[in-house]
């Protein structure tokens, strides 16, 4: 039941991307859906998280009024619109599920996620 994440690229800085992460159904009605990131020789960082109850959002702050998480329940999918990237932004980015809170967390708890897939780079370039 991994979740596959998709649409990083190379991309200028100040550039925007979109990414994906495809689920199954029963995965984003029950949990909490995660965005992360990993940069080399960095650790994992929690982006962003949709609630499965109600859709409410979170952000950390090195995303807030850059980014943006939603999802599409007909397509089992749920995006994050990157903006106004930056050189830091450069990181491979995976999505989860929560499957200890319905609500996401703050800050997010990698340990409460599985599911993780492959994920996808993103690659900035000044």
């Amino acid at each position: 039941v991994q979740l596959q994440a998709s649409g990083g690229g190379l991309v200028q800085a100040g550039g925007f991307l979109r990414l994906s992460c495809a689920a199954r159904d029963f995965v984003l009605q029950y949990y909490a859906i995660g965005w992360f990131r990993q940069a080399p020789g960095k650790g994992r960082e929690g982006v962003s998280c949709i609630s499965s109850s109600d859709g409410s959002t979170y952000y950390a702050d090195s995303g807030k009024g850059r980014f943006t998480i939603s999802r599409d329940k007909g397509k089992s999918t749920v995006y994050m619109q990157l903006d106004s990237l930056k050189d830091e932004d450069t990181a491979v980015y995976y999505c989860a599920a929560d499957l200890t809170h319905t609500q996401c967390t703050d800050p997010l708890i990698p340990h409460d996620y599985a599911y993780w897939g492959k994920g996808t780079q993103v690659t900035v370039s000044s």
